[in-house]
């Protein structure tokens, strides 16, 4: 008789989807949404990614929350960097806005245990001032005026600190007002004569110390002998 070899045939099973792949499973998909994100894009239709707009307050938000701070991510911004934002920017007018109004709007919007705010608490911190700072305007009207002000602006950057002449240091500086041991360390021209200024080097010339005409001996042996005419 003739063998017959019988095959079951594979059916699908109902309700059944294929397994992810490795990459694809939920947990690597959110990390690759926070790096979008954070990289300022957007993950669209069919794998592709769109950027997502930041507005120029947030531009001016996160480069005045990374002043000074090597290690800042743009995403919060301390104390220190604030009251910077609102000096620079003229938030600050000494009349409607003084800087203890602005430390004291700070605190308020701020967790409390922390010491930073975020873009949404540093936007409610401004519609606060604004509100101080355009009383003659509505809220929204006055929170769209202080944006202006801030918008596309970056850290001002103040320039080298001179050093102020004063006549105390100068005094202590002149080396032709020093005595004693001290003026020994110094040239007519008040420069450091080194290491002959600090020790006390032996002359062996034979010379008497200070002697002005130092040399001049041999100078005369030296000379050759006239010839007799």
């Amino acid at each position: 008789m003739e063998e017959f070899k019988v095959q079951t045939a594979k059916h699908p099973v109902p309700n059944s989807s294929p397994m992810r792949p490795h990459s694809e499973h939920p947990k690597d998909h959110a990390a690759k949404r926070l790096s979008s994100a954070s990289n300022g894009m957007s993950d669209g239709g069919a794998g592709a990614k769109t950027p997502v707009e930041i507005t120029a307050l947030e531009e001016s938000f996160r480069r005045f929350a990374i002043h000074g701070d090597t290690r800042a991510t743009g995403k919060d911004m301390n104390g220190k960097n604030w009251s910077k934002l609102c000096k620079d920017c003229g938030v600050i007018d000494g009349k409607g806005i003084t800087l203890t109004d602005v430390d004291i709007v700070f605190s308020k919007v701020k967790s409390k245990s922390a010491r930073t705010i975020t873009y949404s608490q540093f936007k409610e911190a401004l519609e606060e001032l604004a509100r101080k700072r355009f009383k003659d305007k509505s809220s929204e009207d006055a929170a769209q005026e202080l944006y202006r002000m801030i918008e596309g602006k970056s850290p001002v950057i103040s320039g080298v600190t001179r050093a102020v002449a004063s006549p105390t240091v100068s005094r202590l500086t002149d080396t032709t007002k020093f005595t004693g041991s001290h003026k020994e360390r110094f040239d007519e021209t008040g420069r450091g004569k080194g290491k002959a200024g600090r020790v006390e080097v032996v002359d062996a010339s034979g010379y008497v110390s200070g002697y002005k005409h130092a040399g001049s001996y041999e100078k005369k042996v030296s000379k050759p002998p006239q010839k007799p005419m």
